[in-house]
């Protein structure tokens, strides 16, 4: 019995970090402004057909007195003045490995600029960094699961 219970855990360990080392982004992230640490956003995020991944935010903490549907006006071209509310501002992310997305693009609405971007999970957290050229230059926030993650 003894050796049963045993082989029974050495399964179930292995099963677990196996769970772990398959985590995925696809799913609702509350993103965290790395300057003044408050809540901005839920940003949804999905894999399309193409292989690819994408995210748009779907909901905006706002304070009371701030605009509930603010216009992205600092974005250029198509997103100009479009409701930040729905907007796609992931673009294009590849599956890099076990833990690392690389290789798409983020849009930061508030400024309206265009950022490299690469992701990896840490500790059930979402950790984005966008950066012009590398990675080393560049800014870095941390997302939260927000809600039930759902694919």
């Amino acid at each position: 019995m003894k050796l049963f219970s045993k082989i029974f855990l050495l399964f179930a360990a292995f099963f677990f970090v196996g769970q772990v080392a398959a985590q995925d982004i696809v799913g609702k992230w509350k993103t965290i402004d790395d300057k003044t640490h408050k809540a901005k956003s839920v940003v949804k995020i999905y894999k399309k057909s193409d292989g690819k991944y994408y995210g748009k935010i779907v909901k905006l903490f706002k304070d009371p007195g701030e605009d509930p549907n603010p216009k992205c006006d600092k974005c250029k071209g198509k997103l100009h003045n479009k409701p930040i509310l729905g907007m796609v501002i992931l673009t294009g992310l590849k599956k890099k490995g076990k833990n690392l997305w690389d290789g798409g693009k983020i849009l930061d609405p508030e400024s309206g600029n265009v950022y490299d971007v690469k992701m990896w999970i840490q500790d059930g957290k979402l950790h984005v960094r966008g950066y012009l050229g590398w990675s080393l230059i560049g800014r870095s926030q941390v997302w939260l699961p927000y809600g039930q993650k759902k694919k």
